[in-house]
C-alpha cells in the first residue's frame, strides 16, 4: 500500500481560466467604437455637404468654446494614466495604491462630464437643428460611455477590496482599463472633429 502512493502521479494542474472577462471587453469596446465611428462620420459627412454648398454649419450666434472640451481632452489623458497606475498596483499588491488610482480615475471621470456639462450652456446649440443633434448625440454617447467606465471601475475596486485580484491575477482591472482607453480614443476623435475643428 505504501509503495502504491509512493508511485502515484501528482495531482494535475488546473487548466487556465480562459480570458473571459477581457475577451468580452475588448469586444464590447470594439463594438462601441465602431458606433462612434459611424456616428462621427455622419456627423463630418454633414457638415462637409453644408459647407461644400457655401453655407454655414453652426447657426448663428452659436459658438464652440475650445477650452472647455479641451480640458475634458486633458483630464482623460490623465485618466489614462491613473487607471494603468492601478493595475501597476494590483500587480505589486500594493492595493491602498490601486484603491488610490481607482478613486482619482473615477474622480477624473466625474471631472470631464462637468467639463462637458458647462460646454453644453456656453454653447446654447438647440437641440432641433442637424448640428444640435448631431453633437449632441455623440457627446451624449460618449459622457454615457465615461459613466459605463466609472461603473466598471468601482466594480474593480469592491473586487479587489474583496482581495479577488492580486499580483497573479488582475484580469478584471486589465478589462476595465481597456475599456477605459477605448474610452479616451473615442473623445480624442470626438475632440478633434468637433471642438477643434468646429
Amino acid at each position: 500500500m505504501a509503495t502504491d502512493t509512493a508511485l502515484a502521479l501528482p495531482a494535475a494542474v488546473p487548466p487556465a481560466r480562459p480570458r473571459v472577462l477581457l475577451v468580452g471587453t475588448a469586444l464590447a469596446s470594439g463594438a462601441a467604437f465602431m458606433v462612434f465611428t459611424g456616428m462621427i462620420g455622419v456627423y463630418l459627412a454633414e457638415r462637409s455637404a453644408v459647407l461644400a454648398q457655401g453655407g454655414t454649419w453652426l447657426p448663428d450666434g452659436v459658438t464652440l468654446p475650445l477650452t472647455p472640451g479641451t480640458i475634458a481632452f486633458a483630464t482623460m489623458l490623465l485618466s489614462g494614466v491613473t487607471i494603468w497606475w492601478a493595475v501597476d498596483a494590483v500587480g505589486n499588491n500594493d492595493r491602498p495604491s490601486a484603491y488610490l488610482a481607482l478613486g482619482l480615475t473615477i474622480f477624473f471621470g466625474v471631472a470631464v462630464i462637468n467639463a462637458t456639462s458647462f460646454l453644453y450652456t456656453q454653447m446654447e446649440l438647440p437641440v432641433a437643428t442637424t448640428p444640435g443633434l448631431l453633437i449632441y448625440s455623440i457627446t451624449g454617447a460618449h459622457l454615457a460611455m465615461i459613466m459605463i467606465g466609472m461603473v466598471y471601475a468601482a466594480v474593480m475596486v469592491f473586487r479587489t477590496l474583496g482581495g479577488e485580484y492580486h499580483g497573479r491575477d488582475r484580469e478584471g482591472l486589465v478589462a476595465a482599463a481597456f475599456f477605459w482607453y477605448v474610452t479616451i480614443a473615442v473623445h480624442s476623435v470626438i475632440w478633434l472633429a468637433i471642438y477643434v475643428t468646429k
